[in-house]
């Protein structure tokens, strides 16, 4: 019997997600296999371009790291409530309106750690999914942690109609041979590559304009190329982007003129361009 209850709330679970989601024009997972490659910095500039795009306009991101959120810091929205109340739970609102919903919301303090097995994270995934009111969309985008792993497999597996994956990546040997896993995980999931970006990609020296190639170059452009997926672009390193991430607003609002906007402004008219 009690195996029967559990299988009746998932299937009442997985109604809800579809009803939810049925809502929202695109769907997107923002992933790498690597860590420190700057993929929610550029989950949540990708947003705000979305937000800010006269085609798109309705846009909400999802902070699927449930053990290390970081998208409300970003966003700068941190303090805020979860609201919950018929017909669910409402997200907290960020800049230019974006809807933000992350496991950060429900920690009491900073010092918190979430130390959850894998079918914990599965089940808060799938309860941001069923139980949040997301309303009527043009974007979700999705925030992955880290790694093929339980929050990427459920991502994969949950949501209906997920457009497809954004792979993120640094230019070095090291980076290339963990992100080129994350594109074979979301081919053999069934979830289109809608291509690959490589950040960090050159440092230009405000005080001489010497170019600086930090960790490399064009090795984003190469896993493209190994694995027949689409280059969707380079972000230049620009040392303002930790700047504003760590004061909640987002790059591409507070410097709208520099490179590495207008590098992130490409790289979101090629998604665009792919979802047509």
């Amino acid at each position: 019997m009690a195996a029967e209850g559990i299988a009746k709330r998932l299937e009442e679970q997985t109604r809800k997600i579809k009803a939810w989601m049925g809502k929202i024009r695109h769907k997107i997972a923002v992933l790498s296999g690597k860590g420190g490659v700057g993929k929610s910095m550029l989950a949540v500039n990708i947003a705000a371009c979305l937000a800010m795009d006269g085609r798109v306009g309705r846009v909400g991101i999802l902070d699927a790291d449930i053990t290390g959120p970081t998208i409300p810091k970003m966003l700068g929205v941190r303090g805020s409530s979860l609201v919950a109340g018929p017909p669910g739970i409402f997200p907290a609102e960020g800049p230019l309106g974006i809807k933000v919903v992350s496991m950060d919301f429900l920690l009491p303090s900073d010092e918190t750690p979430v130390i959850w097995r894998g079918p914990m994270k599965t089940m808060a995934i799938r309860q941001f999914l069923a139980d949040v009111v997301w309303g009527e969309l043009d974007f979700l985008v999705v925030d992955l942690p880290p790694g093929t792993g339980d929050e990427a497999l459920t991502v994969a597996q949950a949501i209906p109609g997920l457009d497809g994956s954004v792979v993120v990546t640094i230019p070095s040997e090291v980076s290339q041979l963990v992100v080129k896993k994350a594109v074979t995980f979301s081919k053999k999931l069934h979830v289109p590559v809608i291509g690959v970006v490589e950040n960090m990609s050159r440092f230009v020296c405000p005080n001489c304009g010497a170019v600086v190639d930090l960790f490399g170059h064009g090795g984003g452009k190469k896993i493209a190329e190994d694995l027949g997926v689409k280059f969707l672009g380079s972000i230049p390193f620009d040392v303002r982007l930790r700047e504003s991430c760590d004061r909640g607003v987002p790059f591409v609002v507070e410097y709208p003129d520099s490179p590495t906007t207008e590098a992130i402004r490409n790289v979101v008219s090629e998604i665009l361009e792919a979802l047509e």
